[in-house]
């Protein structure tokens, strides 16, 4: 779709605080009069985040105001309002009150991000739409190509980290040490260098933190675990990458009744 791009509006002036105020970025002109498949905020939205994400409009730029992005995509400035609205709940947009306020683009926050995710799996493990079973089903299918990668590739620094969380002394606040033992679980994730499996990971183990009820399992059953974590954290150490699969995939399998176990998942989000 050809598209026009209007003059930059918001031009670079001095504001009479002797700081000059950040450029707007002009954006093409979007026909959404004659384009309502989807609702058009979201349309704005999505043009919007495809020029953010695709560098048109860099980190730390300030947007045309709303009157000028309302003409430019030919819509009210209540849609475009929403449009903002929308991004800023993406952590792409943030909007700044004062002289020299106005919205701009942000740089997206990874840890942002996976707590976000983290918070909606938090909400849908509980509905018919996301069960239990497929969360440790994606763990099991995830996390022991992770430990292998980790073993292929955690340097020192990195092998000392994974070890420290599997050999860590438990929290007293924590005596079950089940924070400590999902840690260890991030902490692999991490050691793989790639940060999307740590996106997908770390969620998961989010929603386990906050939904099983620690009080229900022996200490013997968290002695186990410990166990489980040293073994795979000496694999990654020597570098025995299918070793260190092996153990990461048998861990997970013997942990799974442990949550599937009546009484242990609760609903609420502090896992009490």
């Amino acid at each position: 779709m050809p598209a026009s791009r209007p003059p930059a509006a918001g031009a670079s002036s001095d504001t009479g605080s002797g700081v000059p105020e950040r450029p707007s970025r002009a954006v093409p002109a979007a026909h959404l009069r004659v384009q309502r498949v989807r609702p058009a905020y979201r349309q704005v939205a999505d043009e919007l985040r495809a020029q953010i994400v695709g560098g048109t409009l860099a980190a730390g730029e300030r947007l045309p105001n709303e009157a000028d992005l309302s003409r430019a995509f030919g819509v009210s400035r209540s849609t475009v309002r929403e449009a903002l609205r929308v991004l800023a709940s993406q952590h792409l947009v943030e909007t700044l009150r004062g002289v020299q306020g106005g919205s701009f683009v942000a740089s997206p926050d990874p840890s942002q991000v996976v707590e976000d995710v983290g918070g909606a799996l938090g909400v849908l493990v509980m509905t018919p739409q996301l069960r239990l079973h497929d969360l440790l089903e994606a763990r099991l299918l995830l996390e022991p190509s992770a430990a292998r990668l980790a073993a292929q590739r955690a340097d020192a620094e990195t092998v000392e980290a994974i070890q420290t969380a599997a050999g860590g002394r438990r929290d007293p606040r924590d005596p079950s040490g089940f924070v400590g033992h999902l840690d260890f679980h991030t902490t692999v994730l991490m050691a793989t260098g790639n940060l999307m499996i740590t996106m997908m990971g770390q969620p998961a183990n989010d929603v386990l933190r906050t939904r099983l009820r620690r009080v229900g399992v022996e200490a013997e059953e968290w002695d186990r675990v410990d166990e489980w974590h040293r073994t795979i954290a000496g694999h990654i150490a020597a570098g025995e990458a299918e070793a260190a699969e092996e153990a990461m995939r048998d861990h997970l399998i013997a942990l799974r009744p442990l949550y599937e176990r009546d009484g242990l998942w609760t609903e609420d989000p502090l896992g009490r």
